[in-house]
């Protein structure tokens, strides 16, 4: 796949959100698209070699839609100005599962890693997780594979105080604030133009796949759990 052709794309469309435009360009749309599934295909069996889980995963599932639902936005611009997949076990892009989405845009481009938006019961056994194995979290988060790319959590909507239940004492109290157990890192000009761009995503993704891990022995437990008690 052609990167800079697809975020030319991509360009052009921030500037031509209209569905008049989309139309006249559908051919370079379906273009970019097919491209940008067949290096998802490819991403998902790089990433399939470290992480089992992936390995029935198929592209359907996990690429977003470009169309946006404007229905309850005050932006009714047609489209998104970006390309999304997110790789999780469990259903793709809709998966509580941790997993990989690689984010392309042409303002810039990202791979993440880990739970985002988890719902309220996800969120609160992974917080319990995080409090009773904080050591494990920590040997993962210190590690040099995992610290040469991630740095810091995603810390949009984080709580001001220590959620209710756990000391506010705990030294990594700032953990439990957290609504989204999400590492990101961004994938500069170099990655982007190089040959071998896949195998470098799947690399860092990789490095992730033991915070991963982490967070989904607690998100497989607990569908485990809901499973048994239906």
């Amino acid at each position: 796949m052609e990167i800079d052709n697809l975020l030319r794309f991509l360009s052009e469309l921030k500037v031509n959100n209209n569905r008049e435009w989309f139309a006249e360009n559908k051919a370079w749309y379906d273009q970019v698209r097919t491209g940008f599934e067949q290096m998802c295909k490819e991403l998902i069996a790089e990433i399939a070699t470290f992480d089992e889980a992936i390995k029935h995963v198929e592209v359907k599932e996990c690429v977003f839609r470009i169309y946006r639902d404007t229905r309850f936005s005050h932006d009714k611009t047609p489209y998104k100005t970006h390309f999304g997949v997110y790789i999780a076990s469990a259903g793709g892009r809709k998966s509580q599962h941790a997993g990989y989405y690689l984010h392309l845009d042409p303002t810039g481009c990202f791979l993440s890693t880990g739970v985002w938006c988890p719902d309220t019961n996800v969120l609160k056994a992974l917080r319990q997780s995080v409090y009773d194995n904080i050591d494990e979290l920590n040997e993962i988060r210190n590690s040099p594979e995992f610290s040469q790319y991630f740095t810091g959590f995603f810390e949009e909507d984080k709580l001001k105080t220590v959620p209710r239940g756990f000391p506010k004492d705990f030294p990594e109290a700032e953990l439990l604030k957290l609504k989204h157990y999400l590492v990101d890192h961004p994938l500069d000009e170099t990655i982007l133009h190089a040959p071998d761009f896949v195998t470098q995503v799947a690399h860092i993704a990789k490095c992730a796949y033991p915070f991963n891990r982490f967070l989904n022995y607690t998100v497989d437990e607990l569908v485990h759990k809901e499973v048994s008690n239906r």
